[in-house]
């Protein structure tokens, strides 16, 4: 028997997961000195971590030999008041907000069951829906990437189990109403899940409706606002039912020390995330302006825009960009984005005049 015939049929259906562009990558490709390169492809926080976060970690560095609680109590605690809800609605995960989705994959999706995913969008979705022997049903947004809870109920059937909402949105930056958000909730028995990656650079969250709805799950990251990218750390906010079946599927002991004292140490670092929100919100207008003079800049409320550069494709302008040390995000790799998208990061405001300067010299 050939080795390869033991991968299950659905794996091979999978399209590997496309990183942004790593520094390291980018200053051996093209002869750059890392320490003047910019990345803003992966809408990391430009001002690096909480530095409680990082004193935590410090403080903590000489128990990572020990194994952390299998309930990590405390960090979920710290959620909970930060969320207003109490720990029982809280489940967490040390992969990232991914984490949250394949443990959640886990307990609904099977051989046979759909998942509806509004495209373009965060392509782990149908990764992990494929993953686990469902099918991905895919509803195209519109020309301005909004997508009508019509479209999606008219995908609904009596095998969807789940209907992923990205809000804000990734590429696209759009966020889909409190309205539409109760329209799908009240019209299909299927699980909800809104992925709030960027919600702390928006103007509205979802979690106060899981008080409401049992089939609502409301997923966050530490990846961003509270620059913790490299921990990998993830959170939802969910009804209690969901947490307990939650607990039984979850990978053991997935929060490490680490982790766990640098997310309760951000959670309560208020003056860092201030000032990373109003970072992002000046950063944000500082590149819609100027680069709205130069081609379509959609409106965003994430930590990222979303560009059409046409006529010219994604891939000549992310490519000219990564010869000046600039790196970007092309979207070409999101299903149904097309060929002229293109994502930025917001920088700080140094780092986001350089960007202005080169997209005024190519464009």
């Amino acid at each position: 028997m050939r080795f390869k015939e033991l991968v299950r049929p659905t794996i091979k259906d999978i399209k590997e997961y496309v990183p942004g562009k790593s520094i390291e990558e980018i200053a051996i490709k093209y002869g750059l000195d890392p320490d003047t390169i910019i990345k803003l492809g992966s809408n990391e926080n430009p001002l690096g971590a909480s530095p409680l976060a990082v004193a935590a970690i410090k403080k903590n560095a000489g128990r990572v030999h020990l194994y952390p609680p299998a309930d990590p109590l405390e960090l979920r605690k710290a959620i909970g008041d930060h969320t207003g809800y109490p720990a029982t609605n809280i489940v967490v995960s040390g992969n990232g907000m991914d984490g949250i989705f394949d443990t959640m994959m886990k307990l609904f999706i099977s051989q046979g069951t759909e998942s509806i995913i509004p495209i373009p969008t965060f392509s782990y979705y149908e990764i992990a829906t494929l993953a686990n022997g469902g099918k991905p049903v895919f509803v195209d947004r519109d020309s301005d990437f909004y997508i009508s809870p019509e479209k999606i109920l008219g995908k609904v059937n009596k095998n969807t189990r789940m209907i992923f909402l990205c809000s804000p949105n990734n590429p696209s930056g759009n966020s889909i109403t409190e309205k539409d958000v109760r329209k799908i909730l009240d019209s299909t028995g299927a699980i909800v899940f809104i992925d709030e990656a960027y919600v702390e650079f928006a103007n509205s969250s979802m979690t106060g409706l899981v008080r409401e709805y049992q089939n609502l799950i409301v997923g966050r990251t530490f990846s961003k606002a509270f620059g913790l990218a490299g921990m990998r750390m993830g959170y939802a906010v969910v009804p209690e039912w969901i947490a307990r079946e939650y607990m039984k599927v979850m990978t053991p002991f997935s929060m490490d020390v680490l982790s766990t004292a640098a997310g309760s140490a951000a959670l309560g670092d208020r003056e860092y995330l201030k000032k990373s929100i109003k970072t992002v919100k000046n950063g944000r207008m500082q590149l819609s302006k100027a680069l709205g003079s130069l081609c379509k800049v959609y409106p965003s409320e994430a930590n990222f825009l979303m560009i059409d550069i046409s006529p010219r494709s994604a891939k000549e302008v992310s490519e000219s960009l990564l010869k000046k040390g600039i790196i970007i995000r092309d979207c070409t790799s999101f299903r149904g984005a097309g060929k002229s998208l293109i994502r930025i990061s917001v920088g700080t405001k140094t780092q986001n005049e350089k960007v202005i300067e080169a997209f005024r010299e190519i464009l």
